[in-house]
């Protein structure tokens, strides 16, 4: 049951990270009216840089991530960071849009660009994403597998599912569609920020 939990918490909070809208998801709409295999494109070009970060971080929380107050820090800084997105998020449900620009590069080359020059992407997995990642420790190496793969599972789904939406017409559910989409997911990190700080600071005292 604890694994199938945070099986669940991998899904929730990164359907709610890659559901933001930003740079990547205009690009992945506007490239999805030529082509609606585009999102997943653009999902690999994400994950050549996404994964040697995961296993950066993985490798590099050892002892370091083991003391107390590390953990409780990144669990503030990441809560933080939850809450910011969360309520950045629910203030735009009454101006959800998604521009239809294009992009000259390739899919996958806009992929990678977009991930190293993001720095919101960077401070997600310095904070969120280590976080995620303290907790896969904790089912050894094969927590970390499903973490990684599951995460990136989330990205290419959505990337996926919006360039399709496109190709076909997005139109057709509208700007009432995304304004669901985006409550929802702020309303969920307004919760995992909660859970990220109470869990912090209850190892603390602990």
């Amino acid at each position: 049951m604890p694994f199938l939990l945070f099986l669940s918490e991998i899904v929730l909070i990164s359907l709610s990270g890659v559901m933001a809208p930003g740079p990547m998801t205009t690009v992945i709409v506007g490239k999805g009216n030529k082509s609606p295999h585009a999102g997943a494109l653009v999902a690999v070009g994400h994950g050549i840089v996404e994964f040697p970060l995961m296993v950066a971080v993985y490798f590099g929380i050892g002892y370091i991530l083991s003391i107390s107050y590390v953990k409780t820090g990144i669990a503030l800084v990441g809560g933080a960071f939850l809450l910011w997105m969360g309520i950045g998020m629910l203030r735009s449900v009454r101006q959800a849009a998604i521009s239809k620009k294009d992009d000259a590069r390739s899919p996958i080359l806009a992929g990678i660009l977009l991930s190293l020059g993001n720095p919101y992407f960077l401070i997600w997995w310095a904070t969120v994403g280590a976080a995620l990642v303290l907790r896969s420790v904790e089912f050894g190496l094969v927590g970390f597998l499903v973490l990684a793969v599951t995460h990136w599972l989330c990205d290419f789904v959505w990337a996926y599912f919006l360039s399709a939406l496109s190709f076909k017409g997005g139109q057709f559910f509208g700007q009432r569609f995304q304004q669901v989409v985006f409550a929802l997911c702020g309303v969920m990190l307004l919760y995992f920020s909660g859970k990220l700080v109470f869990d912090g600071i209850r190892d603390l005292l602990l």
